[in-house]
């Protein structure tokens, strides 16, 4: 098992050819360098040792058989890390888009387990983290993908659209961090990551229960960085504005679409693996030193 993380190394920048004479502070300068100290040149990480700080780890992945949870699944096997994840078993079809995923993660060399877990039963929770753990032989990273909509105006919103939604996208997430925690408590290192959204911290028509779980999702980080961070063990979110995924662009109408990518100032919809490489960066060694963190990955939609 892994102990405390050791600090991040990285490459010395280059050295120019000729010496820079620096003339000596004075006024604010003098008073900054006197509070703080000389400026020391800092090591750059490169990217190859971000990497280089995830193979060989064991990740699990919540509701990665598609979407955003199968890239963030696959960039972490392209890593080098061995994936466990899990799916709801809706019949044939999701049965086999798991099967496929599964595949494409074996390719890539690294262990995988998948199996069939409701995220809203806790004693299914527990049993799938348990068995992932024996079979991977541990646990280092847990990013909390699973979510669904069911979008309505909440006066006619029923409750099981409300209990649904927020079962899976709040109730979901505290099961798996629940059960997880022992063991990253117990080697003092790990990382979570809970896939929040744009949504959580800002109003919208008919997302009620959905807005509801996000928002407390993003207080359940806040909170559980908070209980975990005395063992060593990050707990930051990310919040996907409109990402291009099957299920966004069958589900939500054209022109909302449209408005989402209007409001964005980069003038796009993002991809799945936009939020894939930030979740990487979250639980590489380059992020040892951030937690409690919501990181919006929206295009600047919020702004």
């Amino acid at each position: 098992m892994p102990h405390r993380s050791d600090p991040s190394t990285g490459f010395n920048p280059e050295r120019s050819r000729d010496p820079v004479v620096q003339a000596p502070p004075r006024g604010e300068e003098a008073t900054v360098e006197a509070l703080f100290g000389s400026p020391v040149p800092e090591t750059r990480p490169a990217l190859a040792l971000v990497a280089a700080s995830l193979r060989g780890k064991v990740a699990i992945v919540t509701g990665a058989s598609r979407g955003i949870g199968r890239a963030i699944a696959l960039e972490f096997a392209a890593s080098g890390v061995h994936v466990a994840f899990n799916y709801l078993d809706t019949g044939p079809e999701s049965r086999l888009q798991a099967n496929g995923v599964a595949a494409e993660l074996q390719e890539l060399d690294v262990k995988v387990f998948s199996r069939a877990c409701d995220v809203r039963r806790p004693e299914h929770v527990e049993a799938f983290v348990k068995e992932a753990v024996g079979h991977m032989g541990g646990l280092h990273f847990l990013v909390n993908n699973a979510g669904i909509g069911r979008d309505r105006a909440l006066w006619r919103m029923t409750d099981e659209e409300w209990t649904a939604v927020l079962e899976t996208n709040l109730a979901g997430a505290f099961y798996f961090i629940r059960a997880a925690a022992p063991f990253l408590r117990a080697q003092e290192w790990g990382k979570i990551v809970n896939v929040a959204s744009v949504h959580g911290v800002r109003g919208d028509f008919g997302l009620s229960n959905y807005i509801s779980s996000k928002a407390g999702l993003i207080g359940l980080t806040r909170s559980a960085a908070l209980e975990l961070g005395p063992r060593n063990v990050n707990v930051n979110a990310v919040a996907p504005g409109y990402i291009r995924t099957t299920q966004l662009t069958e589900q939500v109408p054209a022109e909302i679409l449209d408005r989402a990518r209007d409001r964005s100032v980069l003038g796009r919809l993002g991809d799945p693996q936009d939020v894939a490489h930030v979740v990487l960066f979250l639980c590489s060694e380059g992020a040892r030193h951030i937690t409690g963190a919501v990181i919006p990955i929206d295009g600047g939609y919020l702004l």
